[in-house]
């Protein structure tokens, strides 16, 4: 029997994450993955941190997002001092591009609500935004121009979570299965997996998209619903743009070492791994609307991974059900690379035993009536 302080199952960048601000705190971790760390959403994702672009309307959400956001800086240092891993973040803002004149009222609608906010989102018509990013089709209508959102690395990011937290005493075991959380009258009591039996004081579900079957077997009802999401990325033969584009139909990031990451779809409740034809002639269709001149880069893989949502598109964090030692961060959606520090952090104060007020439109009990 293996005794820690805190086990957590799944070791995404959610998990990692929850991992690193556990052991800065002295907590003795443990992170059980059933693969390999970041094999799945997390190395998939384009690492957009997208805390304003992502967002229609004010609220808990957003919030909680823009709070989010503003921890990168410090941790894109603090993980480089830790373990020389560079997260490449890449603060050249994003341009939210509308087609025609109904995105284009609807993008000023968000902007002045981010602007009342306190943050920047300048609306800018189709030549401002061809002075500046020439590339971009003439067939635009304009762009809310957010410079605050930014992107990383996502598979960097998540390895450098996970490097501190092994570097800080975190034990993390790859190719681990978690069968079965064993319950006590109100807490969990041990969590069972083919490659032994793990005691601990707090347990925390960050699964993913896995999630729901394993608080099913506890007889708790967590609705994840899983989003299959494909994406492409492409080396164009010249630096075609600087800032991230995103419109109706795709998105493009153009990455450090100059390719560029084309996505994504969204398939509900799909849980199958490959990727369909129809997905990359959609996908490189739109880019190629976007941006004509990306017809000429060159194809370098194509990619699909499940992502975590929710009914209500808000993720779960906080503690669950009857045990007073059970703790969620699932949900994350399109989100998880955003909100990775937040979420590390709060589970973090949670399992302290800290107040943490603003996880409660996020609570795991929300919707399991």
């Amino acid at each position: 029997m293996h005794e820690r302080d805190v086990v957590v199952v799944g070791g995404g960048v959610i998990g990692c994450s929850i991992a690193y601000y556990l052991a800065k705190r002295g907590a003795r971790v443990t992170v059980l993955e059933r693969d390999l760390i970041g094999a799945h959403a997390s190395s998939a994702a384009a690492g957009m941190l997208g805390a304003q672009v992502e967002m229609a309307a004010p609220g808990p959400m957003s919030e909680l997002c823009m709070k989010s956001r503003s921890m990168f800086p410090d941790l894109a240092s603090e993980l480089y001092r830790l373990t020389g891993i560079d997260i490449e973040l890449i603060r050249a803002g994003i341009l939210r591009i509308a087609w025609n004149e109904e995105e284009a009222e609807m993008l000023r609608k968000r902007g002045a609500w981010q602007r009342d906010r306190g943050e920047t989102a300048d609306w800018w018509d189709k030549d401002r935004v061809r002075s500046v990013e020439p590339e971009v089709s003439d067939q635009i209508e304009g762009a809310l121009y957010i410079p605050g959102d930014s992107h990383v690395s996502s598979s960097r990011l998540t390895r450098a979570f996970s490097y501190a937290a092994e570097l800080l005493g975190a034990e993390l075991i790859e190719r681990c299965e978690v069968t079965a959380l064993r319950a006590g009258k109100d807490r969990i009591e041990r969590v069972e997996s083919d490659r032994g039996t793990f005691q601990a004081e707090h347990v925390v579900l960050a699964a993913g998209a896995w999630s729901a079957s394993l608080a099913g077997k506890l007889g708790l009802r967590l609705p994840v619903v899983p989003i299959k999401g494909e994406s492409l990325a492409v080396y164009p033969r010249k630096e075609l743009f600087e800032r991230t584009l995103f419109a109706e139909g795709c998105y493009l990031v153009p990455k450090a070492d100059g390719k560029v990451i084309v996505g994504a779809t969204e398939r509900a409740g799909d849980f199958t791994e490959w990727v369909t034809m129809d997905a990359i002639r959609q996908l490189t269709s739109e880019a190629v609307r976007l941006v004509p001149e990306l017809a000429n880069s060159t194809f370098i893989r194509a990619w699909s991974s499940i992502r975590p949502g929710s009914p209500d598109g808000l993720p779960y964090i906080g503690r669950f059900g009857r045990f007073r030692n059970l703790f969620v961060a699932t949900g994350h959606f399109r989100n998880g690379i955003l909100l990775s520090p937040i979420t590390g952090q709060r589970i973090a104060e949670l399992i302290a035993g800290e107040e943490v007020p603003d996880l409660k439109p996020f609570s795991p009990d929300r919707l399991s009536t």
